[in-house]
């Protein structure tokens, strides 16, 4: 081996500093807003109003009041707000999840009339921005009588387009036609046949659908600001956006308010947070092999 050999193999592969730089910025600029409401929320009204350093902790901490503060304000009803997210996000990613893999399933593994079409439509479905339908579903829900019930908020959620597509794209890649026809070939049914073979392995992307599709339905605000009117049912989005409306036109009186809110932002991220650290070997596992079959 010549020493020019021996250089290059020594040589380490190339850093791409300026990428690097720029993800590093990326990741700053990220984490700065989450930090920023951590220190804030441990503050109280003059702690947060006084002039002080706003990227740091305030002399008196006071977390353990603010949540106190938080949960008892007009009657508890952020606890409530909490909840109703809880249930949109439950009922809403689930049942999407559900109709994902039937629909996913049944596009990639299925022939039947009119598969292409519906296929394509579907496809057409996810150029179409959501709260493009808000007002559309709120005229069609009012006249069924559905809105301001927890069934405006749960139904719509029901539609996942691109949990479909996703389903269709691993379903056809990851379960083989072959383990299939076996199955049937020993005399399972269509049934025994999905959930003995099939549902084990789509598992990993099931779980990525499920996870993202509870995530929309916590963070959904629009659809049930347009919805919903009984402050009970908001889910806490919406409540805290209702909070941040009536602390801007009264600022100077609702300076302890803007406290709750900050908390109140902080507190309703923790469950996506538990949430994703949960199911993430689950969704990036599903996402990978999803995209290399």
């Amino acid at each position: 081996m010549t020493a020019r050999s021996r250089t290059a193999g020594r040589q380490r592969p190339q850093r791409h500093f300026p990428l690097q730089v720029l993800l590093g910025f990326l990741v700053v600029y990220f984490l700065v807003p989450f930090w920023w409401v951590i220190v804030n929320s441990s503050k109280d009204a003059p702690g947060l109003f006084g002039g002080g350093n706003t990227m740091w902790f305030a002399d008196r901490i006071d977390y353990v009041e603010n949540l106190t503060r938080l949960f008892t304000y007009d009657g508890g009803i952020y606890g409530r707000w909490i909840l109703n997210s809880t249930l949109y996000a439950l009922a809403g990613g689930v049942g999407a999840t559900i109709l994902s893999v039937m629909a996913g399933y049944g596009f990639a593994k299925y022939r039947f009339a009119g598969r292409r079409f519906s296929f394509s439509v579907m496809l057409g479905a996810l150029m179409v921005p959501a709260t493009a339908l808000v007002i559309p579903t709120f005229i069609m829900f009012s006249g069924l009588g559905l809105t301001n019930t927890i069934w405006a908020v749960i139904l719509p959620s029901l539609l996942n387009p691109f949990g479909v597509y996703l389903m269709h794209v691993y379903a056809r890649d990851a379960v083989p036609d072959e383990i299939l026809d076996a199955a049937r070939a020993d005399g399972a049914g269509e049934i025994r046949t999905f959930f003995r073979v099939a549902f084990p392995l789509m598992r990993p992307a099931v779980v990525t659908v499920l996870l993202l599709s509870a995530v929309a339905s916590w963070n959904n605000y629009f659809l049930p600001l347009a919805m919903l009117s009984d402050n009970r049912l908001f889910p806490v989005t919406v409540g805290l956006g209702v909070w941040q409306g009536v602390a801007s036109a009264n600022n100077a009186g609702s300076t302890s308010l803007w406290s709750l809110i900050i908390l109140g932002a902080l507190v309703s991220v923790i469950p996506l947070v538990i949430a994703f650290f949960t199911l993430q070997r689950h969704w990036r596992g599903g996402l990978s092999v999803g995209g290399l079959r």
